[in-house]
């Protein structure tokens, strides 16, 4: 029986090994291609090797963008069941690549969020150079080792933290604008409590109508169709702001030339246009969610169950058009430094916006939808359901509050993070149901289990201590020996109290609906985000300067 275990345990290590051989595989292929490709069409120019060398930097960066970020897109869906794991891959796979490709437009910022002042570098191009490509591979890096550790982090943060450490090392702490980085570490704060707030807003309102009520099928005829109308203009209104912005004058430009009115041509989509094109799909979907209902009530139970069944759809439309909007914005996290170091090496100058060429959209693009597809899973699952259970109903709302969040904060100037708020949503939704719940007799239970836990150990460490005393007398009389017997006895007892307790303890920290540990590792990984990629993005300057030099 033991040979057959150890046989079994070393089948599925070797299938695993090979599993993650595959992936790394795939991975390098990839960066090899990138290489082969950046030679291959700059080889005439100066500085070609390090244009070619920063283009797997690049790359490498958008596996670790499509590994890490973009399970916030898609991980509530998982979670929640409304989507299968491998239908999620694929869904946002092509909606982050269509984004990078359709939305990601043809210019660029060189200096994210305008966090450095790049005139700090006058004429010194190299040293620009040096501290992009260090952005670039700090920001990848610290993805890579948050995407191990289970931890959904920024890539804007990490990008930001990037270019801010190696900013620093090349010119000194005034290159940094101090102002836009505090904004910045805000976000830390005012992303989870105002996608929280919103997303546990959704989930109790929907309880207060529907679940709550005798009758749960009439009023999800009255009020589903209410709120899958609200998420349709939420989601319009956001794709428009954050998903069109970069393509909006030529977007307009073709409508005007094939409609019979027109709309005003701006830089960039303004909020009212926007609202007012998320309120005629809200009207359309509002009535056509009124038809489609009217056919299925008699097919439906009066369940929780039944309820939760008349979210999927919109859940996966919600998750499709986040990955829109993630691909059309977050591309340039990945290929911004990288597109960058092409102008630089191309025009010799130094420039605070940058061309985007099709191959380095393309590095973008299939690095994201390759990075999501070979190790998304793992933050997936993390996201969907390793911090709360989520049902469609709490999935929706988190979706909900993310793209609700971003309109209120984009209209009010507040920095915010797409990351922090799908986790803060997800918090939310979880830390609502406690209330809802009543959990804070779980939460005294876990108290009294630890306060026994303590004074078990207590107990034994005295009685240890005794025995040892005891044990050290050269001379015992009969009562000693018969003592001896009698605290082995007890200490065999104290120990099983103990684990008993502690298994007491692990089973009542399961019945929290939001795991703590999870909180813990989430919110320490966030603030140390920009400080992390700061320092590596420093190291990696001084590296690479040296090694140029």
């Amino acid at each position: 029986m033991e040979i057959k275990n150890i046989y079994q345990i070393e089948k599925q290590a070797m299938k695993k090994s090979h599993t993650e051989l595959g992936r790394i595989g795939f991975a390098l292929f990839f960066l090899v291609g990138i290489l082969a490709f950046s030679f291959s069409t700059s080889g005439g120019i100066n500085n070609s090797v390090f244009l070619a060398v920063a283009a797997v930097f690049g790359g490498y960066m958008a596996m670790n963008i499509g590994a890490n970020d973009v399970a916030n897109n898609v991980g509530p869906a998982v979670g929640s069941k409304a989507l299968t794991m491998g239908g999620a891959i694929v869904i946002a796979i092509i909606f982050e690549a269509g984004g990078a490709f359709i939305g990601g437009g043809e210019v660029v910022s060189t200096i994210k969020k305008g966090i450095i002042d790049i005139n700090a570098f006058g004429d010194d191009t190299d040293s620009f150079l040096w501290a992009m490509m260090a952005a670039l591979l700090a920001a990848a890096l610290w993805l890579n080792i948050a995407t191990m550790a289970k931890a959904p982090v920024s890539t804007t943060h990490s990008i930001v933290g990037g270019v801010m450490g190696a900013g620093i090392a090349a010119a000194g702490f005034n290159i940094v604008d101090w102002g836009t980085m505090g904004k910045i570490a805000s976000s830390w704060v005012i992303s989870p409590v105002i996608g929280g707030v919103i997303a546990a807003g959704f989930l109790f309102a929907i309880k207060k109508t529907i679940i709550f009520k005798d009758n749960k099928i009439e009023a999800s005829y009255k009020w589903v169709p209410f709120y899958v109308a609200i998420m349709s203009w939420a989601f319009v209104t956001y794709l428009v702001l954050k998903g069109l912005k970069k393509v909006w004058p030529p977007l307009v430009g073709t409508f005007n030339d094939i409609m019979f009115f027109t709309i005003e041509v701006t830089k960039k989509p303004t909020f009212t246009t926007a609202a007012i094109m998320g309120a005629i799909v809200a009207v359309f979907v509002f009535f056509w969610m009124k038809k489609s209902l009217k056919g299925k009530l008699d097919t439906l139970k009066n369940d929780r169950a039944s309820v939760n069944l008349l979210f999927t759809v919109p859940l996966i439309f919600a998750a499709a058009l986040l990955s829109f909007a993630h691909g059309a914005n977050d591309v340039a996290n990945a290929i911004g430094p990288l597109a960058a170091i092409n102008d630089a090496v191309v025009t010799g100058g130094i420039s605070s916006k940058a061309g985007i060429p099709f191959w380095i959209m393309a590095v973008g693009a299939l690095g994201i939808a390759l990075g999501l597809a070979l190790y998304g899973p793992r933050l997936i699952k993390t996201v969907g359901s390793e911090i709360t259970d989520l049902d469609q109903m709490r999935a929706f709302s988190v979706a909900m509050a993310a793209a609700i969040t971003v309109i209120i904060a984009s209209q009010l100037g507040l920095p915010v993070s797409s990351t922090h708020i799908a986790i803060g949503g997800i918090f939310g939704v979880g830390f609502l149901r406690e209330w809802l719940d009543s959990t804070t007799s779980i939460e005294y239970e876990i108290e009294q289990d630890k306060a026994e836990i303590r004074d078990e150990k207590k107990r034994l460490q005295a009685l240890k201590a005794e025995l040892t005393q005891i044990e050290k007398k050269d001379e015992r009389s009969d009562n000693d020996y018969q003592r001896i017997s009698t605290l082995y006895r007890e200490i065999d007892e104290e120990e099983a109290t103990i684990k008993k307790a502690k298994k007491s303890l692990k089973e009542d920290k399961k019945n929290l609906y939001v795991k703590r540990d999870a909180i813990k590792k989430i919110i320490t990984a966030w603030v140390i985000t920009v400080p992390s990629a700061a320092v590596l993005a420093a190291c990696m300057f001084y590296m690479i300067k040296g090694f140029m030099i």
